[in-house]
């Protein structure tokens, strides 16, 4: 992942920078040809503190910085001498070479001068979850399918990330979620529109965590319109959350995952309105079909790397929990207006329309995520609908 920062980076922002790269390398190797790494927990420390002791070696003999304790083997000490980030995957290579022959074993404990200290952590390792040690990072979670995707993952043993504009929304998720899962969620707030911004919010992750391993590309927003009463400047608006967001955070995501080196999973939060626009409603079927389509070639251009990029498509998804749909919000009154219905009326329109007569909720969502993240099938460039059975949203 290339800088594009012209000040000189934090000691904090050059760790993150450097760590997916240390991430994959402490992972280990599996005969499991879906899962083929184990990946670990990458903890880091970048207080005045840690910053001494990574640039002292000879001062590991003396007290750990907490929460460290002096092991078996001691910490790999590294000095960087580039200031690309890029580069730092042909030089820190031949660190853990050198280390293992010397040692035996992957350190446990990176110190990088200058900058400060990453170590493995312990605490989940006895996990039997699906997601364990998984990092995760969900885009728009502060609505009713974010909550649902967020919670699914959580519940699955993943470490998550979860971004939405800053603001109070996002704080009552993190807060509700960290109850559910305490030390394993961060709040993370992005702007997918801004590339630094998602940059930014990358970086935080790496700090926290270590690195990605999924992303749920789920930010988006709604507009109801006939495309002859189309406002220009809403629509641009439109189609720079919904389209350019997902290039955004598709091209970022892309770049953390290949310098780490351990593959990846990318879903794309699609809708039923890609196959299948409603009146009314085309400028958002527009955009979520460009972002579909720029999901497909992420799934050819990404298999190299063993990133696995696929689609889910959810129809109406009215709350989760507490949590309500922004969607839904701006585009329910008009929906019940022309309908002559209420909210609850509104709801059970949606349900009854599908075949199965089912309400779609935000666990459904969820299940078909955890479905390809959890790689229950060599798949990829894949769409699952999640909409109870309409026909005319076929080819399924």
């Amino acid at each position: 992942m290339t800088s594009t920062r012209k000040t000189k980076p934090s000691p904090g922002e050059a760790l993150a920078e450097m760590t997916p790269i240390i991430r994959g390398l402490l992972a280990e190797s599996t005969d499991n040809e879906d899962r083929p790494f184990q990946t670990v927990i990458l903890k880091s420390l970048t207080h005045a503190e840690a910053v001494r002791f990574a640039d002292t070696p000879a001062g590991a003999a003396a007290g750990y910085p907490e929460p460290l304790i002096k092991g078996p083997n001691p910490p790999l000490y590294f000095q960087p001498l580039i200031a690309d980030a890029a580069q730092y995957g042909e030089h820190l290579p031949k660190e853990f070479v050198a280390y293992k022959d010397k040692h035996h074993a992957k350190p446990q404990i990176v110190c990088v001068k200058g900058a400060g200290i990453l170590y493995v952590e312990r605490q989940y390792n006895d996990s039997m979850l699906p997601l364990k040690n998984k990092v995760a990072l969900v885009t728009g979670s502060a609505g009713a399918i974010g909550y649902g995707v967020c919670r699914g993952l959580l519940e699955s043993g993943a470490f998550l990330a979860a971004s939405d504009l800053a603001g109070e929304r996002l704080n009552e998720l993190t807060a509700e979620l960290n109850a559910l899962a305490p030390g394993r969620i961060i709040g993370v707030p992005i702007d997918v529109t801004d590339k630094s911004s998602i940059a930014a919010g990358i970086r935080t992750v790496a700090g926290a965590f270590g690195g990605i391993d999924i992303v749920v590309i789920n930010a988006g927003i709604a507009m109801a319109a006939h495309l002859r009463d189309i406002d220009t400047d809403e629509f641009r608006l439109l189609e720079k959350v919904n389209v350019e967001g997902t290039l955004f955070t598709l091209q970022a995501v892309a770049d953390h995952m290949i310098l780490q080196n351990t593959g990846g999973d990318i879903v794309l939060m699609s809708s039923k309105n890609v196959p299948s626009p409603g009146a009314g409603f085309g400028g958002y079927s527009a955009t979520k079909a460009a972002a579909h389509q720029l999901g497909r070639l992420a799934s050819i251009e990404l298999a190299p790397h063993d990133i696995r990029v696929n689609m889910v498509a959810p129809d109406a998804v009215f709350s989760e929990g507490k949590f309500k749909s922004g969607l839904w919000e701006k585009v329910g009154p008009g929906r019940m207006q022309a309908r002559g219905l209420d909210q609850a009326g509104l709801q059970d329109y949606y349900k009854n329309r599908n075949l199965l007569k089912a309400r779609v909720t935000g666990k459904h969502v969820a299940n078909a995520v955890l479905f390809f993240v959890t790689r229950q099938t060599p798949t990829t460039g894949a769409t699952i609908p999640v909409d109870g059975g309409l026909p005319d949203a076929t080819p399924r």
